[in-house]
């Protein structure tokens, strides 16, 4: 019987030399050390974010363990990037990070202190650069406009009004705008009672008795002057 042991043994030993090679070893040792690893990340839904800019950004994840990688991981290198509104991250195992992108929306350009910025859904300035493709959006002009624009913006959206005929945007330090539109035509907005002022500049703009007015001033409330 114990020959009959020592005889299996050494068949089996006999087998094992037989097929070892040192770099089969290897590669099985290097696929069990990059198992669970992140070897890959997915961009999906982005336009105006560049996927490799993001990449670049999480260079350091790369390799890391995926089952210790936190949100903060990642949200936290991404923070700076351009027109990043938010960020949905999902782990794809053994080895893969997905990202889907939400993206803010370039509404307008404005100028400040000499400088050209875009100005997206957020109210983040960007600075503008000669290969961004956004000259047809309306301009914005005014000391302070900046912190004042989005809300305006959002009233006009909120009641219907059709934005895109506007050309520019002039923000006045007591709090008001004048819009001016495609066809030149101004309409001048008051400081307060904002809504009613919106509402009241689409029904002139629909009458035909008011399509002859280059000005439309709604600035005294109960009034409006045209000229």
């Amino acid at each position: 019987m114990k020959k009959l042991y020592r005889i299996v043994l050494l068949v089996i030993a006999l087998i094992f030399l037989s097929t070892y090679t040192p770099s089969r070893f290897d590669l099985i040792s290097q696929k069990n050390n990059t198992f669970f690893k992140i070897q890959k990340i997915e961009i999906v839904n982005n336009f105006l974010v560049k996927g490799s800019e993001i990449k670049e950004k999480l260079s350091k994840i790369y390799n890391k363990n995926i089952f210790l990688i936190k949100r903060k991981d990642i949200e936290d290198p991404l923070r700076e990037i351009n027109f990043l509104g938010k960020i949905d991250v999902k782990k794809k195992y053994p080895n893969t990070i997905i990202i889907e992108i939400f993206e803010t929306k370039p509404i307008a350009i404005l100028y400040a202190n000499k400088t050209k910025y875009l100005i997206d859904s957020s109210s983040n300035l960007i600075l503008f650069e000669d290969n961004m493709n956004f000259n047809q959006l309306p301009s914005v002009f005014g000391e302070g406009a900046k912190n004042y624009f989005i809300y305006f913006f959002t009233q006009l959206e909120n009641n219907d009004f059709p934005i895109k005929d506007v050309k520019k945007f002039y923000f006045f330090q007591i709090g008001r705008w004048d819009l001016q539109l495609a066809n030149d035509r101004i309409i001048k907005f008051p400081y307060d009672n904002i809504v009613d002022a919106i509402k009241k500049s689409i029904e002139l703009l629909d009458r035909e008795d008011f399509e002859n007015y280059n000005i439309i001033d709604l600035r005294i409330d109960g009034k409006i002057i045209v000229e």
